[in-house]
């Protein structure tokens, strides 16, 4: 039989029929009965049980992951919308997918990260390929989330991790993950890919700084306190002045937070490494990002590039190609940070580019989402990313 896949999706404003019509354009478009396998990614305009409920009664209850997301990706299609659903079915006899699941966040990262590995180490095999992770984005800190989980599965070299943090269309409210008929908040929707078959990605972010660089002068986690001794928000008054909800939220899509790039991860990445700016308080002053930070840590603020971001998706073309050695992808999972689309780009522009991107990796079953935070490995070491594109070719 090999490897089937299909991709539909809806724009219906009624989750019962969205759920439905996207399901059912995914398996016509993979001549799929019964699916294996299920990824579905929606916007949150929807009553998410509802959604979920359609799109599982639709593909006869096969597993199913994913998650929210500020907007959607599939070949040739990409709506930042409040409703909007994908879903992806795959029938293979040549790939196996196994799905586990994580809630409670909130009670320790670290310890959630090693919870997650227990469920995952007996589903492990020597063909097992990569990961695919959908993590709530608005209470995600990933490095020890990273460090519990790597350090309980005991591996000589870490599980490929790919995946993107659950998005809510800028409200920041609740952001929701799937497991099969489960909706929840606050947890990881995990995915483990095992069997025939490999997986080329590539990851690219397009920022540039702005003025010269700072240190962090009190951090503590994820937890930016001081910078060159003020309080964080003092520090970079000139550009978050003022800056509270919405506004805030505009700010930081405009605006991020660089750190020097490791050595060892510097060739594939290049010189920076960017993050997103959470939240803030205004009382003490402090900004939070999604991964820790120690003190006398340098940083820049840093902007996006239109011409960077382009040169970048080109590049994470030549990035998979290189690496899949002229096989054919079966399919491509997209993670795109929310700050790429819209916001920076006109929609026949957005789509131009998506178009062109595609188009250079193949035609293959193309779905993703527009999230908090994107997660893809750099020289074989998981990292989380923002303002960035991670795109992951199966073949």
């Amino acid at each position: 039989m090999g490897t089937s896949v299909g991709v539909g999706y809806s724009l219906l404003k009624s989750p019962a029929d969205a759920g439905r019509e996207a399901a059912q354009q995914a398996l016509e478009q993979g001549n799929i009965r019964k699916p294996d396998f299920v990824f579905a990614f929606a916007t949150v305009g929807y009553n998410q049980q509802l959604l979920i409920n359609s799109i599982r009664a639709a593909t006869q209850d096969a597993p199913l992951s994913g998650c929210s997301g500020e907007g959607i990706i599939t070949r040739g299609m990409a709506a930042e919308t409040n409703f909007g659903v994908c879903v992806m079915a795959i029938a293979s006899d040549e790939l196996r997918f196994t799905n586990v699941t994580q809630k409670e966040l909130g009670m320790g990262f670290e310890a959630a990260g090693a919870r997650l590995a227990e469920q995952v180490q007996p589903l492990l095999a020597p063909d097992t390929i990569a990961c695919f992770v959908f993590v709530d984005g608005l209470v995600f800190d990933f490095d020890p989330f990273r460090e519990g989980f790597e350090k309980a599965l005991h591996l000589e070299k870490p599980l490929p991790l790919f995946g993107g943090l659950a998005a809510d269309n800028w409200t920041t409210g609740k952001t929701f993950q799937y497991h099969n008929e489960q909706v929840f908040s606050e947890g990881v929707s995990c995915v483990i890919m095992s069997g025939s078959g490999n997986i080329a990605w590539g990851v690219n972010h397009g920022c540039i700084p702005v003025g010269t660089g700072r240190t962090i002068t009190r951090s503590k986690g994820n937890i930016i306190y001081e910078i060159d001794g003020l309080p964080a928000l003092d520090a970079l008054k000139d550009y978050v002045e003022n800056g509270s909800g919405s506004q805030w939220n505009k700010i930081t899509l405009n605006l991020c937070l660089g750190f020097k790039t490791p050595d060892f991860l510097k060739r594939d990445y290049g010189e920076f490494i960017i993050r997103y700016m959470m939240d803030k308080n205004d009382a003490e002053g402090y900004v939070t990002i999604q991964s820790d930070v120690k003190e006398g840590t340098e940083l820049w603020l840093m902007r996006r590039d239109k011409e960077l971001m382009r040169d970048g998706l080109q590049a994470i073309s030549h990035q998979i190609r290189a690496q899949l050695g002229g096989h054919r992808p079966k399919f491509v999972l997209h993670f795109e940070c929310m700050g790429r689309g819209k916001v920076v780009y006109r929609e026949q522009e957005k789509i131009d580019l998506l178009n062109s991107l595609q188009e250079d990796v193949g035609e293959v079953p193309w779905i993703g989402f527009y999230s908090y935070g994107e997660i893809g490995p750099v020289s074989d070491f998981n990292c989380i990313h923002n303002f960035t594109a991670v795109v992951a070719a199966v073949y």
